[in-house]
């Protein structure tokens, strides 16, 4: 089964080496990858360069970068040189304006992220965020990712559909991680999803990693969770 744009795979593995290999053993079932701060020390750019310049994939950066206005814009600006297709940062809208500052003048797309899906409300109550159901914070963080200039943002599967649904996301991307193939383990992932029901709900790109790198055959994983995803529209 060849390769669906809306399936992202993550290589979260730990060097350059596991990740061609991998990269090598899903061949042409695969077209975009994800390469995280996990990698970065593993030669992440690096492998990034090569699976996009030589192997011709489509490329997700996900840096998740968080600092002062300057700081982003700089940091941006030197990944954007590189002809990448995402890099995410969080959703806080002085780092959404600094990141697309950045990337202008690029193909590169900003991603913000809402919430991480591996967090539920007793983790945020530790972490002294403001009160509210997290769909709710969601949203709002959403909303205002979508104001400062975000290309799309990253949210659960159980957010899509509202997210979708905001006027503001007209035309914007939404990115879904906590995706899980039926019967699949959740591992840290508190708000999950199937992929063809994530996609229902309005997500463009899903990620999916351990499923696929943890498997024995993660070719075979792959062309399962491809064979139920709704045709594109």
């Amino acid at each position: 089964m060849l390769a669906d744009d809306r399936l992202i795979v993550a290589l979260d593995v730990p060097n350059v080496l596991d990740g061609l290999a991998l990269a090598e053993q899903l061949g042409d079932s695969v077209s975009f990858y994800k390469i995280g701060l996990g990698m970065l020390t593993g030669g992440g750019l690096a492998l990034a360069n090569e699976l996009k310049q030589d192997h011709g994939k489509r490329i997700f950066l996900d840096m998740k970068f968080f600092d002062i206005a300057n700081t982003v814009e700089a940091a941006v600006r030197g990944i954007a040189q590189f002809d990448l297709d995402f890099l995410t940062v969080h959703g806080d809208p002085h780092v959404v304006k600094a990141a697309k500052e950045g990337a202008a003048g690029t193909n590169l797309k900003i991603l913000a992220v809402t919430i991480l899906t591996s967090l539920d409300r007793d983790d945020l109550d530790d972490g002294c965020i403001k009160a509210g159901n997290v769909t709710d914070l969601v949203q709002e963080r959403a909303g205002k990712a979508f104001q400062a200039g975000a290309d799309g943002v990253i949210a659960s599967p159980q957010e899509a559909a509202l997210i979708r649904a905001m006027p503001e996301s007209a035309h914007r991307l939404i990115v879904t991680p906590g995706v899980r193939p039926a019967g699949a383990a959740l591992g840290d992932q508190k708000r999950v999803m199937t992929p063809a029901d994530a996609l229902n709900n309005g997500s463009d790109y899903l990620v999916v990693g351990r499923p696929v790198y943890q498997a024995a055959d993660p070719r075979g994983v792959v062309e399962s969770m491809l064979a139920t995803f709704p045709t594109a529209a």
